[in-house]
């Protein structure tokens, strides 16, 4: 377990310290399951959590196949699907009234082939209970992170504000794992590069009546998806960067727009207040460098991505199994080089730059529909998919694995690329 103590200096008590092997900052998918790997390991990990508990909503939870391949090889499958939880083989969207399929899962060499619905928070709590199982591992919420600890020109650690005072946790290794709107890169002399989105996403609850099914996707004069929660639906809805303004005019044309796509939802809608709607600002950007000596980091700390397809909890996983697989085999013994910290960024870059690639082609589409009274055509990818089953399944396996899967490495393996503390 992680080593405690205090400081004194003339009688008054200062920050708590804790030597750890690594600290990570942040408590989402990419911190939690790279922290639960590294204690299958035995490596010593510290959590940081800035919330008191996972319950937010509005967050990516679309656990796609190559996740839940994570979750069974580490064996947790049977665990998660005891979990609330909806199944999708295909990606399907209604185009003006016209179903189609994006995309199918179901001939994917995985555990599971379909892309799980799940609240985050419920999936987060999963991660956090297996890993409290292990030894080494240790979660601390309503700890935030304030600033990085030096040591010369090294990255040795992190300063936090918990509810009984500072802490600084003192680590080999320091992660980065607290999301697009990390507080600490550029404490560590990291920025993000690329330019703003051209959409913002509105994210709403509806309530669901028992029984009822509507598309996870619908397109017309906008769109509208509605991820199906049991007794509500989560529902979000696209519009052109800054048209939400949050009064009259800007809710007005939000529940004509929904109320048309869904004619369903229109009494529900109706109900709807401004304060209910919470926005997404869509970011698509990324860290040039993801590491300086003594840190590195993973998920959306590396790389923002957009929320069409869901696909950015997924990549973080990716990020964390990839850096638990390479980190696992020394990081109990001594500090990884930075030659192994940028080969993790080499392995992540190029999956996470070809994403977000086609999510900007994407996003020029995205922005038409969001358009009001725009006539959008269905565009011609979409029907070449249509007219070639073959395709819609190689869009599930670009989809549903991403463009480098990776897989959990449990074997012992040479301890390389490592020095003395």
């Amino acid at each position: 377990m992680p080593r405690a103590g205090r400081e004194h200096a003339g009688g008054v008590s200062g920050p708590q310290r804790v030597e750890t092997d690594c600290a990570v900052v942040g408590g989402g998918p990419a911190g939690l399951m790279l922290a639960l790997l590294l204690a299958r390991r035995g490596v010593r990990v510290v959590v940081l959590e800035q919330h008191g508990d996972f319950l937010r909503d509005f967050r990516g939870d679309t656990i796609h196949p190559s996740t839940q391949q994570v979750l069974h090889e580490i064996g947790l499958l049977d665990r998660f699907l005891a979990l609330p939880h909806t199944d999708m083989p295909q990606v399907t969207m209604r185009f003006r009234g016209r179903r189609l399929v994006l995309a199918d899962f179901t001939r994917l060499p995985t555990a599971r082939r379909c892309i799980a619905f799940m609240p985050q928070w419920d999936f987060l709590d999963l991660l956090a209970d297996a890993g409290r199982e292990l030894p080494g591992f240790d979660v601390r919420m309503r700890h935030a992170g304030t600033v990085l600890l030096r040591d010369g020109g090294r990255i040795a650690g992190v300063r936090a504000d918990g509810p009984d005072g500072p802490v600084e946790v003192r680590a080999r290794l320091t992660v980065l794992a607290d999301g697009r709107d990390s507080a600490l890169r550029a404490d560590a002399g990291l920025e993000p590069v690329g330019r703003p989105s051209a959409i913002d996403v509105l994210w709403f609850r509806l309530p669901r009546e028992p029984g009822e099914h509507v598309p996870l996707m619908q397109v017309g004069d906008g769109a509208l998806l509605s991820i199906d929660r049991g007794d509500f639906f989560q529902a979000a809805h696209i519009v052109p960067r800054g048209a939400w303004r949050g009064d009259d005019a800007s809710l007005a044309a939000l529940r004509r727009r929904v109320a048309a796509l869904e004619p369903r939802f229109a009494a529900r809608i109706a109900r709807l207040a401004a304060a209910d709607v919470r926005v997404l600002h869509v970011r698509i950007d990324r860290l040039e460098r993801w590491h300086r000596d003594g840190l590195l980091a993973i998920g959306d700390a590396a790389h923002a991505m957009s929320p069409a397809g869901g696909v950015g909890v997924n990549l973080a996983i990716q990020d964390a199994v990839a850096a638990a697989n390479a980190l696992a085999p020394g990081l109990a013994l001594a500090r990884p080089t930075e030659a192994l910290l940028r080969r993790i960024q080499r392995r992540r870059e190029a999956p996470a730059r070809v994403t977000q690639a086609v999510q900007r082609r994407l996003e020029t589409v995205l922005v038409r529909i969001a358009e009001p009274g725009a006539e959008v055509p269905v565009p011609l990818p979409l029907r070449v998919v249509q007219r070639l089953p073959a395709l819609r399944h190689a869009m599930g396996r670009c989809i549903g694995m991403g463009l480098r899967p990776e897989h959990v490495d449990a074997a012992p393996a040479p301890e390389r690329h490592l020095r003395t503390r």
